[in-house]
């Protein structure tokens, strides 16, 4: 039993973003019923199963049939349309229901009708800046931005639900939370490309085992105890200078279990690079 058992969540989207905000609604209890076309959902395996495990999956051919039943008892309908289509489906839906349209670029504005993915998102959001031509190995705009941004306005509407009785009409935009995500930053940094390796005292270093270590010591405490265990105190006044050669080489000189074994749990900011399924077994 979770937080939002009793729920119905219908979900119109496809890909990434909106099977994604439903996933989560389901892990707080919500009965999620996925609404697909009659070719299905694009999104390739393993990823669809990874999101959609779970759900309950009907066809709907717009086209010729009329609207699901599920709707009539909707507390939430996700979709992720271009602006217009979700209106011109003429679906109904109870005056409690609560729809979020997660889109590309907003409502209005003058990207609205284009198509688009996350790397098209990060690039207008500015999230990119520092890091191109190289590309994110996650879909911050479609993940984040997009779907925990809408799972938030979901939550924040069912909440204004219960005082009111009224359903509501909210609309994420990934490109809009993206750039949330970088607003902070737009009058400037504290150091030049702080988080791209601008600073010795946070980047990624490579290990014996072409392996990597993260290291991200902003605050002198942590610095400070990083170069005791290094013995290198030559470093400590040199944490923001942008690169340190004889630092990268030195943890050049042992693998990763090794500076794991030195450096973890030593109040140093010190951490390592895992796999995704290292990740999983070691999150487990």
């Amino acid at each position: 039993m979770g937080s939002l058992s009793g729920l119905t969540v219908v979900d119109f989207s496809r890909q990434l973003p909106g099977p994604f905000a439903s996933r989560e609604l389901m892990r707080l209890g919500a009965r999620v019923v996925k609404v697909e076309p009659p070719d299905g959902d694009p999104t390739p395996e393993p990823w669809y199963s990874a999101l959609n495990r779970g759900k309950d999956v009907i066809r709907w051919d717009a086209h010729r049939e009329r609207q699901p039943p599920v709707l009539r008892h909707a507390d939430v309908v996700l979709e992720g349309f271009r602006p217009g289509v979700w209106d011109r489906l003429g679906v109904e839906l109870p005056a409690t229901t609560i729809i979020c349209s997660i889109t590309g670029y907003g409502a209005q504005g003058l990207h609205r009708l284009d198509p688009g993915h996350d790397l098209n998102y990060l690039g207008y959001a500015g999230v990119l800046a520092d890091t191109a031509p190289n590309l994110p190995p996650v879909q911050i705009a479609d993940l984040a931005a997009g779907a925990q941004t809408a799972v938030i306005e979901v939550l924040a509407a069912l909440l204004e639900r219960r005082r009111t009785g009224k359903g509501a009409h909210v609309i994420v935009s990934m490109t809009h939370s993206a750039h949330h995500f970088v607003a902070h930053r737009v009058e400037g940094d504290p150091t030049e490309r702080l988080l791209t390796g601008g600073a010795a005292c946070y980047a990624v270093y490579e290990t014996q085992d072409e392996r990597y270590l993260t290291v991200a010591a902003l605050e002198p405490k942590f610095w400070a105890n990083l170069c005791g265990l290094l013995e290198r105190p030559d470093l400590l006044d040199r944490a923001f200078e942008p690169a340190l050669p004889e630092l990268a080489a030195l943890f050049r000189t042992r693998p990763l279990a090794e500076w794991r074994e030195l450096l973890e749990g030593k109040e140093t900011c010190v951490g390592p690079v895992l796999t995704p399924a290292e990740a999983a077994a070691e999150l487990a």
